[in-house]
């Protein structure tokens, strides 16, 4: 993220779990960029708001406590956007049966899509251990695998020497 990202940038983080992600993204665009933050759950958004504010990082973010589907009418449709991060599955140390799910991940991505700014990157941390989660990974490597090589890049890298269903990460970058 740190050679995609620059100083007045803006990005999403569209799952803020504990916030570690968008703060680190906050530090990136610096208080000339905008972060763009969303979760569905309460303690998820509460997380990361605290998490900026011990950095003095929550002037450049807003936080949204929405589902990543609903992006596209948070963030300007003139807005581009240079990187965006998912880390699919739940919420580290919440409940374990609020998931991330097939139909509103791709919503979310194919929404960045059209928003990424040339050389941007989206950034898909892949879980697959959970319920649905292996049908949420299998519907977005469909959608990448389907996108114009001519317009995106797509890579996937995982572990290969890891058991228990190690998570994988997808980048999607525009040309």
């Amino acid at each position: 993220m740190n050679q995609t990202v620059d100083p007045g940038d803006t990005v999403v983080d569209a799952t803020v779990g504990n916030g570690h992600d968008t703060a680190y993204l906050a530090k990136l665009v610096g208080p000339a960029g905008h972060v763009y933050g969303f979760d569905i759950q309460a303690a998820a958004i509460r997380a990361t708001a605290s998490a900026l504010a011990a950095h003095d990082l929550d002037q450049q973010v807003t936080l949204t406590q929405t589902g990543h589907e609903n992006l596209a009418q948070v963030i300007p449709a003139s807005q581009p956007v240079k990187c965006a991060v998912f880390n699919l599955g739940y919420l580290p140390g919440g409940n374990k049966e609020i998931v991330t799910k097939a139909s509103t991940t791709l919503t979310a991505v194919q929404a960045l899509e059209s928003r990424l700014a040339v050389n941007g990157l989206i950034l898909l941390l892949v879980y697959t251990g959970h319920p649905g989660g292996q049908d949420e990974a299998t519907a977005l490597l469909d959608h990448v695998k389907q996108l114009d090589q001519h317009q995106f890049q797509v890579l996937q890298y995982g572990f290969l020497n890891q058991v228990h269903r190690p998570p994988y990460l997808v980048a999607i970058q525009k040309r």
